[in-house]
Parts: C-alpha cells; structure tokens; sequence
C-alpha cells in the first residue's frame, strides 16, 4: 500500500502519546480526508487499518513505556477518524452510483437520451440495446423501489434461476420492471411468477420484443398500455401479454369514431328503469361468459329467467340481438368502447 496515506501517522502518534492529549480537529480532519482519497483509490479499508496498527506497533518499540496507554488512545482517535473519512467516501460513491444508475433507467425507459450514447451507458448495466428487449411491468397494492425487499427477493430469484443473462431489474413510479433480451421469453414468464407472488397477488403486463435502444422504451409504454387497459376494462388476469390486447387500441384508435358507436348502440339502454349500467353489466358478462346465460346469471347473482329478460329487454331497446351471431359482433364492440371510454358514468 502507498505510503502517502500514512504520511504524518506516526508524527502525529508520538507527539499525542509524549504529551497525553488528544488529537486536534485539524489532525482528525486530516485524517479523514486521507482516508477519503484512500477510498476513492479502491484501497479496502481492512488493509488500511493493518497498516495503521502495524506503524502504531513499530513506535511502540520507541517509545517509554509510560506512554503506552496514551498511544492507545492516540491510535483508537486516528483510526476511527480514518476509518470515518473512508466510510464517508464509500457511501458518497454509492449514491453517485445510485444517482447514475436511476439516469439511466430515465433515459432508457423514456428514450430522453441521444440512442448512441445510450447504447454505450447500457454495456455498463449488461445491456446490449442492439439486440432485441422486451419489457415487464408489475405493480401491486403498495409501490415500491430500488432495494426494497420485495425488488430484492425477485431480483435474487431471477439471479439464482438465471445468473447473469443481461437481465436488468429496476422500478419505475412504484412498479417492478424487467428488462430481458428479446429472445429468451422464459425470463419474463419467470420474472411474472415472482413478481406476483412478491406483490401479493399483483398484476404483471408484459410487452412485446423490440429491437434496437428505442425498443426498451416501445415494450415498456405496451406493458404500461396493458395494465392501464387492464384497469379500464376490469380485467384480472395475473399476467397481460400485449401480444393478446393489440386489438382494443385498435378500437380505440378513433376515439370518436367508437364514442359514435356507443352512444349509436347503446345509448337507448339510457331509457331503462335503473338506467343503462345494469344492462350494460348484464351484456359485459354474457360477451365475458362466452354468451352462456347460466354462467352469465352465476356471475351476476342472478337467475337465468333474470338474464334472459335482461338480454330480452336489450334486444327491445337497441334492435339488437346479443343472442344472434349476425349482430353479436356490433353490440359486442360498442360493449368493449364503452368499458374504455367509461361510458355511461363519462360523458362523450
């Protein structure tokens, strides 16, 4: 080890130990900025420290014996101030780290950054944003962040499953996420079975393999898209795969267009007694039942003879079906605006 951290050690020692005092400020700070720059070199603290003792243990051989005990105390004041200095370093170049790291995340899930240098920060976190990623995204009941325990335990588990396969385990705005390469799915399907279990029983969307550094960001924003789709249409499937949901932006694509439709469709359910939402529960379960009116009426709490009046009444007011295959799909569409529009409790 280089001598320029133990430069005025033993000086510093012997006067302490002649006089009985205790080391001044200015000698404790000079202590603690040695120890600073020491760890700022990647020198470990135990080896510091056995230096210190060792050039604490050669004064001891010249010094009188009355001034053991002082250079005792002499050597426990320099250490620990050494030691402090050092610490201090240590957890300054975490934060550091942890301040980059989370830029990074930022650039990389929101595309902010320049995608050339990007691709060259991503080497450092095991990314390779040339290839193909896809993304997972998994929130539960409470949010949660970097070094949580529950990051923690699904970041270990993808570790022990997986070692290291480029995989990088984040959160985002209270969620989990994952990035894997694009073309190892049984990553994501691992992640998604201890994401949920981590979370209480959360929900896990999974986006779609993009390649290149603007694909993180494209799998990212479908997962995001899932759960929000998710939400809107209370679905409560454990996992979303966006590869499943590409139909309902679809739908949505001309918001206008579909508002047309709903209030078109279903607007006359409006006249009802109790108004449109019972009717409208009523034909979200039988579209969501497979239009079998048994289980339809188990999942309403309701009898059979209850649903068929209700699917009768419909068919009164709209001049449609839901039971005729020829004008299921128009009804059942409008259904699938309304649920994502949030009509009849939203105006349009």
């Amino acid at each position: 080890m280089s001598g320029e951290y133990l430069e005025g050690y033993a000086e510093i020692l012997a006067e302490a130990s002649a006089t009985g005092r205790r080391l001044t400020r200015d000698e404790l700070e000079a202590l603690r900025t040695r120890g600073e720059r020491a760890a700022e070199a990647g020198i470990g603290l135990r080896a510091l420290i056995r230096s210190h003792l060792s050039a604490a243990g050669e004064l001891r051989a010249e010094l009188p014996r009355a001034a053991g005990d002082h250079l005792l105390a002499a050597v426990e004041q320099a250490v620990d101030a050494f030691a402090e200095g050092h610490e201090r370093a240590g957890a300054l170049a975490v934060r550091q780290e942890e301040a980059y790291r989370r830029e990074f995340i930022d650039d990389l899930l929101y595309g902010r950054s320049d995608l050339g240098r990007l691709a060259q920060r991503a080497e450092r976190f095991g990314l390779l944003l040339a290839h193909a990623h896809a993304v997972a995204v998994a929130q539960g009941r409470e949010p949660y962040e970097d070094g949580a325990s529950v990051t923690r335990n699904v970041e270990a588990s993808l570790v022990a499953r997986f070692g290291q396969r480029r995989i990088l385990i984040t959160t985002k705005e209270g969620r989990l996420v994952c990035v894997a390469p694009g073309d190892q799915p049984e990553v994501l399907s691992f992640f998604a079975k201890q994401a949920y279990a981590a979370t209480d029983g959360g929900q896990v969307a999974l986006g779609r393999p993009h390649s290149g550094p603007g694909g993180v960001v494209q799998s990212y924003e479908e997962a995001l898209n899932a759960l929000d789709l998710a939400a809107r249409l209370g679905l409560n499937d454990p996992v979303l795969r966006a590869a499943d949901l590409l139909v309902y932006p679809v739908l949505t694509r001309d918001r206008q267009a579909m508002a047309d439709l709903v209030v078109s469709v279903l607007g006359p359910l409006q006249e009802a007694r109790g108004g449109a939402r019972p009717l409208l529960d009523t034909l979200t379960a039988y579209f969501d039942t497979g239009c079998v009116a048994a289980e339809t009426a188990r999942q309403l709490s309701l009898s059979v003879r209850a649903v068929t009046y209700r699917l009768d009444r419909i068919h009164r007011l709209t001049g449609t079906d839901p039971g005729d295959p020829s004008q299921r799909y128009t009804l059942q569409t409008a259904v699938i605006g309304a649920r994502l529009l949030g009509w009849p409790d939203q105006e349009m």
